[in-house]
């Protein structure tokens, strides 16, 4: 069973997420801001990670880019998720290092497809 880190620091989103996720047989751990989604990341290596970006502290592009940097870590792929919708922000995102960027409020098939395609291609 693949395992998927969620980095958000709303704990609706969280709960939406992890809601998706469970229902469609993924392993979910959960970090609730872009520091300790870093730390996670390290720690637990999982298959994938939803990241917000609006965060206290570490914001996601700062976490996306630690994660994607880290000799560790920078096979795991990453998937923006975000209330930003602007086209900056996708390319920004992408420039960190995030395989994909999803607005929210997220479309749970289109979620899921681009984690199936992300976990297949890593």
């Amino acid at each position: 069973m693949a395992q998927i880190l969620i980095v958000d620091d709303s704990p609706t989103e969280t709960f939406r997420f992890k809601e998706i996720l469970s229902k469609h047989g993924y392993d979910v751990i959960e970090a609730s801001n872009g520091a300790d989604g870093v730390t996670l990341a390290e720690a637990a290596l999982p298959d994938l990670i939803l990241m917000d970006v609006v965060m206290p502290g570490v914001n996601g592009f700062q976490a996306t880019r630690q994660i994607t940097r880290g000799e560790k870590t920078k096979h795991i792929p990453i998937i923006i998720v975000s209330t930003k919708d602007q086209a900056t922000d996708r390319v920004w995102g992408k420039r960190q290092g995030a395989k994909d960027y999803l607005t929210k409020p997220i479309d749970e098939q289109a979620l899921i497809e681009v984690i199936q395609q992300h976990i297949k291609a890593g």
